[in-house]
């Protein structure tokens, strides 16, 4: 992985902006190609939603290969809908003068053939609101317009802490930089296990967004961002409540269904060489997501 202008001249990982944020404007069944990659945890987030709600026949997925090269993320041969062989095609043909990393989740307007959006935020924001009239019988209200502003303030604490925190201990080039960015880790993991102590999900008794965003950063933390990004004061199994919670979510279709842990390690391990030269994927850790997770 080429992170460039991302590390800044102190040693910090500065997570590049979102190039293409325009919002979708319709929600015209088989008009958007989502495109993801089962390894990474902010595409992971639109795959859950998608599923959750039912809009597998709305929105079509195309998934790159886990092992990115140096042309960045490839299809699998070619992409069906683009005939693209690798993403950065659908990102230079939108935008010729682009120059930044070609990111998942993305979404494809096969009417106008270009990005409509790589806002990966967003994109899970839209699947929830403005596809809701489609969303099958029975969906979880992910969004409810009740809980809007404590959703999205305990969103903004997640990333800072936990989402974008695991990137910026890993790719720190600065003891210091390391040092805080793996504080805000485990302080905020010890906010949402005092939090789950006593509460089912974040926000009560139902799943919200702010479920759908915490879930893949607890899917890859023991495999993942304890060894590999150096997130290693404790792991995720060290929290009672923390994994108890991750389990009844992964539990649930939509979050099993979309978690590849074989994917997951691969990618990180094999790709990312600036932390991990020698492309060794660990054996383990051996994790039972099937235990009885006593949250009924």
């Amino acid at each position: 992985m080429k992170l460039g202008r991302e590390i800044t001249d102190d040693g910090r990982f500065t997570r590049q902006p979102n190039r293409f944020t325009e919002l979708i404007g319709t929600t015209e069944p088989g008009r958007y190609q989502l495109y993801v990659s089962y390894a990474c945890p902010w595409a992971h987030r639109s795959l859950i939603v998608r599923r959750l709600t039912g809009l597998e026949e709305v929105i079509g997925v195309t998934a790159v290969d886990p092992i990115r090269d140096e042309k960045g993320w490839r299809f699998d041969g070619t992409d069906p809908v683009t005939g693209a062989s690798y993403l950065s095609e659908l990102y230079l043909s939108s935008d010729p003068d682009y120059t930044g990393r070609y990111t998942v989740p993305c979404v494809w307007d096969r009417i106008e053939e270009r990005l409509v959006t790589n806002d990966y935020p967003q994109i899970t924001l839209t699947l929830e609101t403005l596809f809701r009239p489609l969303h099958r019988e029975g969906a979880p209200d992910l969004y409810p317009e009740p809980l809007r502003p404590a959703i999205d303030e305990l969103n903004q604490r997640i990333y800072r802490g936990l989402n974008n925190a695991v990137y910026e201990a890993g790719f720190a080039r600065d003891q210091r930089a390391y040092e805080d960015a793996a504080g805000r880790v485990f302080a905020t993991l010890d906010e949402l296990e005092a939090r789950l102590s006593g509460s089912r999900f974040l926000h009560g008794d139902e799943i919200t967004e702010s479920d759908i965003r915490l879930y893949p950063t607890l899917a890859r933390f023991d495999s993942v961002y304890y060894g590999h990004f150096k997130c290693s004061l404790r792991r995720l199994t060290d929290y009672p409540a923390l994994w108890a919670y991750a389990r009844d979510l992964y539990q649930r279709p939509a979050f099993r269904e979309t978690t590849d842990f074989d994917q997951i390690k691969r990618h990180y391990y094999i790709t990312q060489t600036n932390v991990n030269p020698s492309r060794i994927v660990p054996v383990g850790p051996v994790l039972d997501w099937e235990a009885p997770h006593g949250r009924g």
